[in-house]
């Protein structure tokens, strides 16, 4: 079986949650080949992984947000017309009625700029139909450039040219999700799509607050996430999430409910098994370990500050900042500057690390992210007994407390978003309490070990895969059997 893997912004080329579980994930059936269809902004990141590639990877395959069909020159020496059947296909995109993304798929097999798309007659009438029956009260010239920004990436992503597979694996909808579709349309195969955070959902949280877009340019952009999802979700066989209430925000969007799997993360615990525990020097400190990217997603700024608050009634407080810093460096040098001026001691930025050699040595850990689906560092801290201080994002409150039937305890201390005082609160409290810090690191052991094990996810996938592979090509079952 050929499994490609389809994924934006993230593996091979940035470490993270959602990159570790696609790279566990193909080591996980080394018997089914894969190959990576993976979205990146543009050519200056090509090739730069930050993975070492399993063997069963055959290829990867890059799809680019921004390229150099923008702002060519027409190659006829005018601007394209493409007659009324995509005329139609293109208007019920742009206008959200109903979208044919068929024939969206098919006309952008053939060949021609994108350029000449969207400086086009076709785009401009479009355009300004859905200007004067929406938005009148703003300049024209502004919407419809506006417009084409909002267009260009779209376009140049179903210009890709998509690798056969007998499954496609979208990890996220949006972008990742209209070539899912397209292939799903063009080699009628099989299609899932995995969410670990709902990306329609969290675009729209980043556009309600970003500052670089208008007020009514944010409603378009959220719509154009939002039908990029609905097409995502139409097309797969299956659509997974990692706990409930993800679901519910999938059928909220207008997943079917029918087509919905709760597959919850999982990790190796094994590699914690014998890692190593607190060095001579460790023991004067109580060690907070934060194993994130250093990114605005991530609130690395309010846990620095809950730390000096926190560290003035526990002095030997250490907080180990242990990931990249170099996803958004003026944020990372934003970070750096705040511990200096702060005059704060006893905060590590370690950078990229293997979490084996670290995890062993802290107390306990902390998150203290703004958007997350279901961490695998929560439950890598859990793997090694640590319990955790987390924002109440994603699943963490589950995690933390537990879900359904698990009545194992608190594995940890749940906080409110970018919440300085109470952050600060919990880590005095765990650093004050050992016994019931270790009580609760129990706690997330437990909690690991009976639903979070990646030969839980393994055996899940698997099933899945089999079931996808033979609902689209119920004559090739011989060859599962062969693996």
């Amino acid at each position: 079986m050929r499994i490609c893997i389809v994924a934006e912004g993230c593996y091979p080329y940035v470490v993270g949650g959602v990159s570790g579980w696609v790279n566990s994930m193909i080591k996980a059936f080394p018997e089914h080949e894969f190959v990576i269809l993976t979205i990146i902004a543009d050519r200056e990141q090509s090739a730069k992984f930050a993975y070492e590639l399993p063997e069963n990877v055959v290829a990867v395959y890059e799809s680019y947000l921004t390229d150099f069909d923008w702002g060519k020159k027409p190659k006829t020496g005018k601007r394209t017309h493409f007659g009324e059947k995509y005329y139609r296909a293109l208007r019920s995109i742009v206008m959200n009625d109903n979208p044919d993304w068929e024939n969206i798929f098919k006309l952008f097999e053939k060949d021609f700029s994108i350029d000449d798309l969207l400086m086009g007659a076709d785009f401009l009438h479009i355009v300004q139909e859905f200007y004067e029956t929406n938005f009148t009260q703003i300049n024209f010239s502004d919407f419809l450039w506006t417009m084409r920004s909002i267009y260009q990436p779209l376009f140049l992503i179903m210009k890709t040219p998509i690798p056969k597979a007998d499954i496609y694996h979208c990890v996220a909808t949006g972008y990742a999700g209209v070539l899912g579709g397209m292939a799903k349309i063009r080699y009628k195969c099989g299609l899932i799509v995995s969410e670990h955070g709902i990306y329609a959902r969290e675009r729209e949280e980043e556009l309600i607050k970003a500052t670089w877009v208008a007020g009514i340019y944010k409603n378009i952009w959220i719509d154009q996430f939002h039908k990029m999802a609905i097409l995502a979700y139409n097309k797969a066989d299956v659509v997974t999430c990692l706990y409930g209430h993800a679901r519910e925000l999938q059928i909220e969007l207008g997943c079917n409910e029918s087509k919905i799997m709760i597959t919850a993360n999982g990790i190796d615990m094994s590699r914690f098994a014998n890692i190593p525990g607190k060095t001579p020097e460790d023991e004067n400190y109580v060690n907070i370990g934060a194993v994130l990217r250093v990114t605005p997603i991530k609130d690395v700024k309010t846990m620095i500050r809950a730390f000096a608050f926190a560290k003035q009634i526990v002095p030997n407080l250490k907080l180990w900042i242990m990931g990249p810093t170099d996803e958004d460096e003026k944020y990372a040098s934003d970070c750096f500057e705040m511990v200096e001026i702060m005059n704060l001691k006893d905060v590590v930025f370690t950078g990229r690390i293997n979490v084996t050699d670290y995890l062993g040595r802290m107390d306990f850990t902390i998150l203290t992210s703004i958007s997350e689906g279901q961490p695998l560092t929560i439950l890598e801290g859990y793997a090694a007994r640590k319990p955790v201080i987390a924002t109440d994002v994603g699943n963490c409150s589950g995690l933390i407390y537990g879900e359904g039937s698990d009545n194992l305890g608190d594995a940890g201390i749940l906080t409110h978003i970018m919440n300085t005082e109470e952050l600060a609160d919990a880590m005095i409290e765990l650093a004050k309490n050992p016994e019931k810090c270790k009580a609760m690191g129990d706690v997330g052991y437990e909690r690991c070990k009976a639903k979070y094990q990646l030969s839980q996810m393994q055996q899940t996938y698997r099933e899945l895969y089999k079931k996808v592979f033979l609902f689209n090509f119920p004559n090739r079952e011989k060859e599962l059997e062969r693996n």
